[in-house]
């Protein structure tokens, strides 16, 4: 069975600085050897690929990447410079390796170009989004033109945790909720509910949204946030089709990345159909092989493993 992962990171020399915060969350041990394995694309990667059964990594700049630039300029050029050598890297191992572009979301109209030139020069399969770009999120308005983009080339924007702007105050004292521990996730799934709540949905009603780690807990809290949608105040905003379930089953895609468990697996199932969820290893701060383990094991349909595994990936990238 063909297995693509879509949440396997890479960096270079040159943007590793940008990571520095994220750095800190690990002990330092771990984040040496995770450090080794990030600048490494194509030594051991492919050998732990060949030992574990993982036949296509989808490449993505770790995070923050380079939205961490203060200089919008400098973060064009390195758009550029990185988004080439991932090209590049695909070029030498075409069956092996495809690619999610890097945005400079510090210059709008800059990174929707960006985008347009890594998919149709490049031939990369969309972008991968670190989170905010200096405390601007996704449904920004002058970000529309990336969704208009996006949707008009029909790939994918994958929203990817970072470090936030602040943490929130209930999280005072306890470093250790910081992080992927905890914050990533639900700074994640808030800022996708902003793209629903903001209209991007609306204005863009065939974008692709995908999200790792089991979409980040959304698909557990549809019925709830139907429920609570009519029971709160709307605030001035009116939902086109009514309710936030129904934005997340259409425009929302999930993986597996960071979540080797079948309960999850089941639940996001059974909530978003299996359509809807793909695979992912988030490598190199997971093991290849334990995920795709559990991907060979998971107590679903045949029908269901075959889309999870590379049918979903090959319809909704085109690989």
């Amino acid at each position: 069975m063909r297995t693509i992962g879509l949440e396997e990171h890479f960096v270079t020399p040159e943007l590793a600085p940008y990571g520095a915060g994220t750095a800190t969350i690990a002990e330092p041990h771990v984040w040496e050897e995770m450090s080794r394995r990030l600048h490494d694309l194509t030594g051991a990667r492919l050998e732990r690929m060949d030992a574990a059964g993982l036949d296509v990594q989808v490449l993505s700049l770790n995070s923050p990447g380079l939205q961490a630039e203060p200089d919008a300029a400098l973060a064009v050029s390195r758009a550029t410079a990185v988004n080439d050598l991932l090209a590049s890297t695909i070029e030498a191992h075409p069956t092996r390796f495809a690619g999610f572009a890097a945005l400079p979301l510090q210059d709008p109209q800059a990174a929707a170009k960006e985008l347009e030139r890594s998919v149709t020069q490049l031939g990369l399969r969309g972008a991968l989004v670190n989170a905010h770009t200096h405390g601007r999120y996704l449904d920004d308005p002058e970000l529309r033109v990336v969704w208009e983009y996006a949707q008009g080339l029909d790939v994918p924007l994958y929203l990817h945790p970072a470090n936030g702007v602040d943490a929130a105050h209930v999280l005072s004292g306890h470093p250790e909720l910081i992080g992927p521990m905890w914050s990533w996730g639900t700074d994640t799934a808030s800022h996708a509910l902003r793209l629903i709540f903001s209209g991007v949905f609306d204005d863009f009603p065939e974008a692709k949204l995908l999200l790792g780690h089991m979409g980040e807990a959304l698909p557990f809290t549809l019925w709830r946030l139907d429920s609570r949608w009519d029971f709160h105040a709307h605030h001035g905003i009116e939902l086109a089709r009514g309710r936030p379930s129904e934005y997340l089953r259409h425009n929302l895609y999930i993986t597996t990345s960071g979540v080797c468990s079948a309960a999850p697996l089941l639940c996001s199932l059974l909530a978003l159909g299996s359509d809807h969820i793909l695979f992912g290893t988030d490598y190199p701060f997971e093991e290849m092989d334990v995920a795709t383990e559990f991907l060979r094991t998971a107590p679903i349909s045949e029908a269901d493993r075959v889309k999870i595994a590379h049918g979903n990936a090959e319809r909704l990238l085109r690989l």
